[in-house]
């Protein structure tokens, strides 16, 4: 039997919601395979603005950095949305990532073929979309120096830096590469080189990066094109790696083409995924708290438990018992359960639990 140490912070909203539900996907998957999930539980975001005057106390960050990983919910939520405010739920997102060194953010983005006819876009132009952003998470506009407001006699200004080092785009882009060599060789930088200083950096690295890896093609892209292609022609794209802001923006449109940001994990890394290498890492699914669904037993808890399965292939080196996830979500998708934001006519409906149930059920 294998014993892992996990810190879950379930945050806001529907946070503890989605979280209950891959708790209890995971204990199945310990009960299968023999496995040990020791579990402490801390605050993050809003509820620990609340408790402790803090969006991420020192105690809670230490507790994360001497886990195996890190599953978190979500936070935030209107309550705490003054822009006057000196502490924001996200503090304790953005505190987190940069204290345990988690730079590389993973998105995968696929079509369920079960699920093609819940978006917006035509089912021909989304069919077979599998795609994955790998994103910059500790660098750029929200952590770039000086960061400020103030007042002038013409009036008040406001200003953020987007400042990347050498060494910082290096080791994402190979982040990049070395994703692209496990799929379909074609890796894509997505930069504004065109007007930035900072993205010419970053196509320049990425080309002196590229040498090492003459078995990937790689392309560039501009963000605005990159985001036209995202809705014109998704199959065309693999693995795309980008600056931190950039990288936000995009993943929340690409999320439109699994019909629901409810279907999508995340995983940030502090290293380069590479096959039995177990890497520290927090997962999350890319949706918000949702506060207005929160306590409604309404919440899709598929991007949570996919989460999971993320955590389990990258940072505790479970591949096999990660399969066992992700096929169990599958399976229920395919005999037609469904949460409210993806349900459609002549579909069984569920709600959290249910959902839950039936995916530990099928692991």
């Amino acid at each position: 039997m294998a014993s892992f140490n996990l810190t879950v912070l379930p945050g806001d909203g529907i946070g503890p919601e989605v979280t209950n539900e891959g708790i209890k996907v995971l204990k199945a998957v310990g009960e299968k395979f023999g496995h040990n999930f020791n579990l402490k539980y801390d605050l993050i975001g809003g509820i620990a603005i609340d408790e402790t005057g803090e969006a991420l106390t020192k105690d809670c960050l230490k507790l994360c950095k001497k886990s195996d990983a890190v599953l978190l919910g979500a936070v935030g939520g209107p309550k705490w949305d003054d822009p006057q405010a000196s502490v924001r739920p996200e503090d304790g997102l953005l505190a987190l990532r940069k204290g345990m060194g988690l730079f590389a953010n993973l998105r995968p983005v696929k079509v369920f073929p079960m699920l093609v006819d819940s978006t917006n876009l035509k089912p021909d132009v989304i069919m077979g979309v599998d795609l994955i952003f790998v994103r910059e998470l500790t660098g750029g506009l929200y952590f770039g120096r000086p960061k400020k407001r103030w007042r002038t006699s013409r009036g008040r200004r406001a200003v953020d830096s987007m400042v990347y080092s050498e060494q910082e785009i290096e080791r994402i882009v190979r982040v990049g590469f070395e994703l692209a060599r496990t799929r379909r060789k074609h890796l894509i930088s997505v930069d504004k080189a065109n007007v930035l200083e900072s993205s010419r950096l970053w196509r320049q690295v990425a080309i002196e990066v590229s040498e090492d890896y003459p078995d990937v093609e790689l392309e560039h892209m501009l963000v605005d094109a990159c985001s036209m292609r995202l809705i014109q022609n998704p199959t065309y794209l693999d693995v795309l790696v980008t600056e931190n802001t950039f990288g936000d923006i995009l993943t929340d449109e690409a999320s439109m083409l699994a019909g629901s940001m409810g279907m999508l994990p995340s995983a940030s890394l502090a290293g380069v995924p590479q096959d039995g290498v177990k890497i520290p890492g927090m997962y999350e699914p890319i949706h918000g708290s949702a506060p207005r669904r929160a306590g409604l037993d309404m919440a899709n808890p598929c991007a949570l438990i996919l989460s999971a399965a993320m955590m389990l292939r990258y940072s505790l080196g479970l591949p096999e018992e990660a399969k066992s996830i992700e096929q169990a979500v599958d399976r229920v998708l395919e005999e037609g359960y469904r949460t409210y934001d993806i349900v459609a006519e002549g579909q069984k409906k569920v709600g959290t639990r249910q959902m839950g149930d039936l995916i530990a059920a099928r692991v």
